[in-house]
């Protein structure tokens, strides 16, 4: 897959840009560049991927917190969430299609 410094550079924004807004942000991103660049279409997928993913975890966590053992996950969700951001961030920044573990696939590539 070839890319550009532009293709590159919004891929990256896609993950930049969850932090303040989570989906928002890289929707519009997304939407606007999918139809131009293979690679934003791909970073694009993983996000709302990642973010459909980590959303059900964290409802699951939640729910778990009855029985006590949903603090500790949530925690783990939380920590790992940002650690994949940031780590999918740099990726698509250098160019990379990185696929993240934990994600349940559903938009396929």
């Amino acid at each position: 897959m070839a890319t550009t410094e532009d293709d590159r550079l919004f891929a990256m924004l896609l993950y930049v840009l969850s932090f303040p807004l989570p989906v928002l942000g890289p929707l519009l991103i997304w939407l606007l560049k999918r139809d131009n660049s293979d690679f934003v279409d791909f970073h694009g997928k993983e996000y709302f991927n990642f973010i459909i993913s980590f959303t059900i975890y964290s409802i699951v966590s939640s729910i778990l917190m009855i029985i006590l053992i949903g603090f500790v996950l949530i925690f783990v969700v939380g920590v790992a969430a940002l650690v994949l951001t940031i780590l999918a961030a740099v990726k698509a920044f250098q160019g990379e299609a990185f696929r993240m573990p934990l994600v349940i696939r559903f938009i396929q590539q």
